[in-house]
This record gives structure tokens, sequence and C-alpha cells, in this order.
């Protein structure tokens, strides 16, 4: 909802500028950080810390891997409709402080957690209380974290009027928060496994301390836009108002948001999704008062009800990005898993760390996204002379992650092969004679399909949503990421019960399988993209050929 001329009067009062979007990086760049020592290197945290059994670690950790996604949606929401963006991400923040703080206390305070597994003898399982503390942080941690990752950018592009300096900002805030990430996938991740837990979450508790300290300062020069009111009561208002008036005749008598003026994009209602027409139909008797009529929840306007048209269409488009994230939920869990019980010798004095190799990912996407406009999208115009649709490099991201779940299965059954080769079945989580920096493959097609698909989507999303939406358009990335990581969890479950192939110590599943029942999965997804994408025809597609050519100029 875009703010009327009172409110910009009121947040257009010399606050703002470059000074306050660079708090704004600060913190965002410490809250990275803080959350790094954590969400980086979960899995392994549950297994060597609280003697969490392998695949149940996989498991937690996509659940939380959801709900950090799933809750920068819920928080967008409460900031527009309620308290505001500064409000939600001070408490967010601090909610992420006291969640460090007591990630710092578990691995500090020996009472908070189980006795450390001894080789070759069952673990010692945590106890109730020890295992209510844990959930309880990783609450107040996933709270923190996802309530302010994605409001800092939105705050962060407030503070600044010119459209190329927002550009810009949200190019350093990209950057920002992958540095952070990465720092969380190598230093910390390093100083975790090779020197101690403890350090790494006072250096984690130190930058969220930095992070609060930082965000604080700049309240007396932030510029903070008021709450609107959440646009989706409008949505919620037409569908009553439709079935409200599903008896009235339809007499070509509309209400538009200016009866007087030519601005209006409609004269009536589109004829698709034709029963939701009858929520912007004028009653009979209140056409000589049109003026005085007011929206209310059995009277609604011509572009109300067709922004809930636009809605509904791309809904199956938004669905069809759920697979996305479940893929690339089930490659990052199973990295890890599989990663440790490989060789992740570089010399003979240093290992790897399993989660480290995550990173790759993370650096083949931001290289791919910078590439993407620069390089990648003029340099296909050039050989075809034709410009790469949103959809399509959306498309180029289905397409990767197919072959990166296949080369995933490859591995792992080349992997499983070495075991059984060399009768290392015998052996609890036996490490196979086989470099893990196989795994490298696949997680750069991963990277760059997500690299191809990440920023299209965000752009199409923005420009194909209504526009009282807009705010929120980039949030339902999260939130299919959210739908992702629980399905991901869904399905690691559902291959646990059925089948034999995920059993706590991997070497005596079969991995591979799971993989390949995973493509199979995603590619029938693929399918229904492409169906989808076919059908699909742009709201706007004049605006949608620019876009195309500004990003291969």
């Amino acid at each position: 909802m875009e703010p009327n001329e009172d409110t910009k009067q009121h947040i257009n009062n010399g606050k703002g500028g470059w000074l306050s979007s660079f708090l704004v990086l600060g913190t965002s760049m410490g809250l990275g950080i803080a959350s790094g020592a954590w969400v980086c290197n979960l899995i392994v945290f549950l297994i060597s810390i609280f003697n969490v059994k392998n695949i149940a670690a996989a498991q937690i950790s996509n659940i939380i891997s959801g709900f950090v996604s799933l809750f920068p949606f819920v928080t967008a929401v409460l900031a527009d409709s309620a308290f505001g963006a500064f409000s939600v991400t001070l408490v967010s923040s601090i909610v992420s402080l006291l969640g460090v703080f007591m990630f710092t206390l578990i691995v500090t305070i020996k009472s908070l957690r189980p006795p450390p597994c001894p080789l070759h003898s069952t673990c010692v399982p945590p106890t109730t209380f020890q295992n209510s503390f844990l959930y309880i942080t990783l609450i107040l941690a996933s709270l923190g974290l996802g309530g302010s990752r994605f409001l800092l950018g939105t705050m962060g592009a407030d503070q600044l009027d010119n459209p190329k300096h927002q550009a810009r900002f949200f190019n350093w805030f990209v950057f920002v928060i992958y540095f952070s990430w990465i720092i969380g996938y190598t230093l910390l991740i390093y100083i975790q496994t090779s020197v101690s837990w403890a350090l790494s979450f006072f250096i984690a508790l130190a930058a969220n301390m930095i992070a609060v300290a930082l965000f604080l300062p700049g309240s007396r020069i932030y510029r903070k836009i008021p709450p609107q009111g959440s646009p989706f009561t409008s949505i919620a208002r037409v569908f009553v108002a439709a079935f409200k008036n599903k008896k009235m005749v339809d007499d070509d008598c509309y209400l538009h948001e200016n009866q007087h003026s030519k601005l209006s994009s409609y004269e009536k209602p589109s004829k698709n999704l034709g029963f939701l027409n009858r929520a912007a139909l004028i009653k009979q008797g209140d056409n000589e008062t049109r003026d005085t009529i007011k929206k209310s929840w059995s009277q609604c306007t011509v572009e109300e009800v067709e922004d809930l048209k636009k809605l509904i269409k791309i809904m199956p488009l938004w669905s069809s990005s759920i697979f996305l994230s479940v893929a690339v939920g089930i490659i990052m869990s199973f990295t890890v898993l599989m990663a440790l019980v490989m060789d992740r010798s570089v010399t003979s004095y240093y290992k790897i760390p399993p989660a480290t190799f995550v990173v790759v990912t993370f650096v083949l996407t931001a290289i791919t996204s910078s590439m993407l406009d620069r390089y990648i999208l003029p340099t296909y115009k050039k050989l075809t002379g034709r410009h790469l649709s949103f959809l399509t490099c959306i498309g180029v991201g289905h397409a990767c992650n197919i072959l990166a779940v296949i080369s995933f299965a490859l591995i792992e059954r080349r992997r499983h092969k070495l075991i059984e080769a060399y009768h290392l079945t015998d052996q609890q989580n036996a490490v196979a004679p086989l470099s893990a920096l196989w795994l490298i493959i696949p997680l750069v097609i991963t990277g760059i399909g997500e690299g191809f698909s990440f920023s299209p989507e965000v752009a199409l999303y923005y420009q194909e949503f209504p526009k009282s939406l807009r705010s929120t358009s980039t949030s339902m990335i999260s939130l299919h990421i959210a739908a992702g990581f629980y399905i991901s969890s869904a399905f690691i479950n559902l291959v646990g019960r059925t089948t034999s192939w995920l059993p706590n110590d991997i070497n005596h599943g079969r991995v591979d399988k799971a993989c390949w029942v995973l493509a199979i999965v995603i590619t029938v997804n693929f399918a229904y993209f492409l169906v989808c994408a076919r059908l699909y025809k742009y709201n706007n597609p004049d605006s949608t050929s620019d876009n195309s050519k500004t990003m291969s100029n």
C-alpha cells in the first residue's frame, strides 16, 4: 500500500539519507554474522553437542530453516498493518540477541547439554529440561533472524528518495547478506570444529550486540513510514462482498476508485473469474448517489476485484517454485550428511568442515546473480537476437535443480559402492575413500540455478502483483522457501518411515535412491511449471519486455 500525501509529508521531514542506510547495513551485517554461528552448522551442532541422530538432526534443521523463512512474511504484514518496520526490527534484533545468548550458555554450561558420546558406546540422550532449553533457544533465535532479515532491506531503501540510490542500496544489502553468511560458513564453522564452540558463539554474541548498538542510535535520524493498514483486508472484502451480492443482477454498473475520473485502468471487470465481479456491483437505488458510496464488506471497487484476480492468476506459478526450495533444502541436508562420511582432507593437517561445503552454493549464487544482467543476458541476446524472459530464467533454475539432484545420486551411489568394496559397513559412520570435493559439482549447479531464478522471480512478483501488495510481493519468496523446507522435512520423514534408505548411519542405507525419487518429483514439478508458464499471460506485457531489455543492455 503506497503512502498517501499526508504520510509522505510526515516521513519526508529531513530524516533519512545514506547515513541511515549505512546504519541499517551495519545492523544487517551484525545480525547475519550472529545467525551464522548457529544456522550454518546446526546439523553438526545437534549431532555433536546434543547427541541427536543424523536424520533427526537434518529434519530439525529443515524445520528451523522453514520457520526462519516463514516468519519474514508474518513480520512484513505486522509492520505494514500495525507496528511499522522500525519497531518490529528493533524487537526482532533484541530477540535474536537473547537467542544467541542462550546458545552461548548451552556451549559453556555443561548441565545445559548431554555428556559427549563415548567412542563405540551408546550416547546419552538429552534430558527433558535440556531439550526444552534447546527448543526455546532455537525458537527465539529463529524469531530474531526471520523478523529482521527482510524488513532491514525495506527500511534501508525507505531512507533514500532517488530510485537509483535505492537500487544501489539493494545491491549492497544483498552483498552484506551473502558476505555475512559466507563468514558463518567458513570462519565461524572453522572455529567451531578446530577451536571451540564457545568462542564462535561469543563472537556471534558480540556481533549481535554491535548490531543492536548500531540500530538504536539511528532512531532519531531514521525515516519511519507509519503503518498503512494491511492490503489483505481488501482481498478478504472482495470474497465477502462477492458472496453477499451473489443474487444481485449484473447490470454492468460497477463502482470505481473515482467514478468521474478517467484515470481508472478498467471500464468494467474482466470476464475471467466472473463470480468475483459481483463484489463491485452498485446496488439498485444507489445509482443517483455514486459519489457517496463507500467501500465496505458488501461493496468493493473494480480495481480491488482486478487486484485479487491478478493474485489468483499468478499463484500457480508461485506454487511451482515451492519445489525449487524443496530440492535446495534436501540438497543442503544431504550435503552435510554425505560429507561426514567422505574424505574431507585437503592436506594432511586440515579437513573441510562438513557444513562449509554449502558455502559453494552461496558463492555461485552471488556470482551468477551479479553476472546475469551484465554478461549472461547480453551474450544470449547477441547469439540469438532474443531477450530472456523472467519465466525462462526461472525455468533454467528448475532444470539446474534436477541436474544437481541427479549428480548427488550418482556421487552417493559411487560412495556406497566403495563402502561395500572396502568392507566398511561394519564400522559405525565409516568414512569412504572418496573425496568430498566431488560434492562441489552438484553444489555449483545448485548455485547457478539459484542465481538464474532468484532475482527474475523477485522481479516477476514485483511487476505482476497488485500495486497494493508490492511491498509484500518479495516476501512471497520467503514464503515458498518456508514451504519448501517443511516439505523437504516431510519428504525425508516419509522416505525414512516407508523405506530403509535413510537410517541413522547412511552407510547402511541408500541415500542415492532417495535422491532419484526426489529427481522424479521435481521433474514432474518442472513439467507443471512449464504448463503454468505456457498458459500465463503477463498483466503488463510491454513492461515485461522493457524490463528484459534493461536487464540485457
